[in-house]
């Protein structure tokens, strides 16, 4: 067995205390003898939503001798409330126990960078590896293996049921509800998300009609009782009159039709996209990543592709799917389509004119439209670090985490402001936000009823119908700012390595050129004299412009690794990103190396 670098690891420490233990408190010692995995997870963050469903298979396999922990350490102030991360828990299932970590005390202890990031303790209490970004499970499992033989030989593996208990079920009509759309007839159809399925409603808002899935999660199509969905979220009518369907964690489009009752798949094929997979081509043949709202605008059924950071287009003429606005990279960037930066667009509607389609970009809580021509504007929002609720005209104006926009008949606009609980107003004449609705719940989506606004308040469970005021509500001023604390940064020259080991058994895919990609930017840009820019090492020199004392480093990195098995003419193959947004503050005291590691220990630390 090959010498395994090892740091012994910090205690587990959370202000919120534990979730899913049966309110039993944990120290690592009680762990002991058990391979230990944190999660380090917020529950805005898709990424880390996707990692939930990357765990599931290995949590279940090794159940005996596994035990992992989500670290919930939150990036938003809602996000630090504690009934929000145990609504949380249940919304995204998260069936193993959670640390609610509302001031990041575990999170700085471990020295972590970025969400998600995954942390590998031996059954001795001593940290073996970290990996951060998606794509990890199968290096992960390999490392479990190793660590089960090698531990079972040594006597220190303690197998058993682990200190997962599940909550008690709570009987709702609906279970935190994504979206909602308004049938011809006046009833609702809602995005039931939490239980896998769709529910329609009465005109009153309440009364059940009938169900399309059967509660399980999954991805099959047929009758109501036949179909399986996995947390769907947007809906749209199509031209045909079928209901389009985001299917967000099946990485699908599903139609329905609400007079036969039929739900068939419109695109995807079911697994997540990834670097390099295609990003056009027949519908049912392309990859999907997290598709969190559709709306029908310019002849084109478009899809906030909130797991990569970017719009796709759906044409049901040619049945085909590409990529409408957006490059993969996640922060606030306008200008042409191809050239846009979006991070986690969740929320889609045409407005009333047909002339933009506007777009809640909820990690840079911004509200931002795409013209007609294809160029991408932004009304509301700064980046991706900027927060909080305040009204006034749009430049000063802030949301926190919106998921949901709804097009008004007077050409202006409702934002579903998810995390400050409210609904709030933009008016494109004015340029000004006002508040229109306070004390929702974690409202998502909102539809327009003969002059009123339903809303769906997702923590609630329910639909509620709100008047739309003559006058604004009047709310105090509150901007926010990222917890997460700036990295210290000597003036000159900074060292940027991103760590990267291929898991055992794998090595850098070298066949079709560089297996490796890099790219740099800042906010504000002027703080990077040299550096910025795409290359293909893993390691760069940044030099830092005189004068610019604080900003965002953005760091996209990407590896891609291959069984080493000469043997195997098509061996398996297995791409490792993530980006981070790293704050930093010049200082004369601050660091000369910034390193970030994608996978692997750092072997400088």
């Amino acid at each position: 067995m090959a010498t395994r670098a090892r740091v012994r690891a910090p205690e587990l420490v959370g202000k919120g205390g534990w979730l899913n233990t049966g309110d039993q408190q944990y120290t690592l010692a009680d762990l002991r003898g058990r391979i230990v995995i944190l999660d380090f997870w917020t529950f805005c963050c898709v990424n880390c939503l996707h990692v939930l469903d990357e765990l599931r298979e290995l949590e279940e396999k090794h159940r005996d001798t596994v035990v992992i922990i989500g670290v919930h350490s939150p990036k938003f102030v809602h996000e630090a409330e504690h009934q929000a991360v145990v609504d949380a828990v249940e919304r995204y299932e998260v069936h193993h126990p959670v640390l609610d970590d509302p001031e990041l005390a575990t999170w700085k202890q471990y020295a972590v960078r970025a969400w998600p990031t995954l942390v590998v303790i031996d059954p001795e209490g001593y940290v073996v590896a970290q990996h951060a970004g998606e794509g990890h499970a199968h290096a992960i499992e390999k490392l479990v293996e190793e660590l089960e033989a090698e531990h079972a030989a040594k006597g220190t593996l303690r197998r058993g049921d682990g200190p997962y208990v599940a909550p008690e079920p709570v009987a709702t009509h609906l279970r935190f509800p994504g979206k909602a759309l308004l049938l011809p007839d006046g009833g609702f159809l809602v995005s039931d998300t939490t239980r896998h399925r769709l529910v329609e409603i009465e005109r009153d808002g309440e009364t059940v009609r009938r169900h399309f899935g059967t509660g399980e999660r999954g991805l099959a199509d047929g009758a109501p009782d036949e179909v399986r969905f996995s947390e769907p979220q947007g809906l749209a009518v199509l031209p045909d009159g079928r209901i389009a369907v985001a299917d967000t964690v099946n990485h699908a489009i599903r139609a329905l039709d609400v007079t036969t009752g039929v739900t068939t798949t419109l695109a995807g094929t079911g697994h997540q996209w990834w670097q390099g997979s295609p990003t056009s081509g027949p519908a049912q043949e392309v990859d999907l990543s997290s598709p969190w709202d559709v709306a029908w605008f310019a002849d084109r059924l478009w899809i906030a592709m909130a797991g990569v950071h970017q719009l796709w287009s759906y044409d049901p003429e040619s049945g085909t799917v590409q990529v409408a606005a957006g490059t993969t990279n996640e922060g606030l960037v306008d200008g042409p389509a191809d050239e846009a930066w979006f991070a986690q667009p969740s929320g889609l509607a045409a407005s009333a004119d047909g002339e933009r389609l506007w777009v809640a970009d909820s990690e840079t809580s911004a509200l931002r439209y795409v013209d007609r021509d294809g160029t991408v504007h932004t009304a509301v929002g700064t980046g991706l670090f900027d927060f909080g609720h305040r009204d006034g005209a749009a430049d000063q104006a802030l949301f926190q985490h919106p998921l949901g926009v709804t097009a008004l008949p007077d050409g202006s606009v409702a934002v579903s402001d998810t995390y400050n609980h409210a609904l709030r107003r933009y008016d494109p004449a004015t340029r000004e936000v006002t508040t229109l609705a306070t004390d929702l719940r974690e409202p998502s989506d909102a539809v327009v009823v003969d002059g009123d606004l339903v809303v769906v308040e997702s923590a609630r469970h329910r639909l509620t119908r709100l008047r739309l005021p003559e006058e604004a509500v009047r709310v105090a001023d509150q901007a926010h700012r990222t917890q997460r604390a700036a990295t210290e940064i000597a003036p000159g020259t900074l060292r940027l390595d991103v760590v990267f080991q291929a898991p055992a058994g794998q090595k850098l895919d070298t066949r079709y050129g560089p297996s490796t990609r890099l790219l740099v930017s800042s906010t504000p840009p002027e703080l990077l004299a040299k550096g910025a820019g795409p290359g293909t090492d893993l390691f760069r020199d940044l030099v830092l412009a005189d004068g610019v004392t604080e900003g965002v480093l953005h760091v996209s990195a990407m590896a891609a690794s291959c069984d080493d098995d000469p043997a195997n003419e098509y061996p398996a193959c297995h791409v490792h990103q993530q980006d981070w947004g790293v704050p930093v503050r010049v200082s004369a005291q601050g660091t000369q190396r910034l390193p970030l590691v994608l996978a692997g220990m750092d072997e400088q630390a």
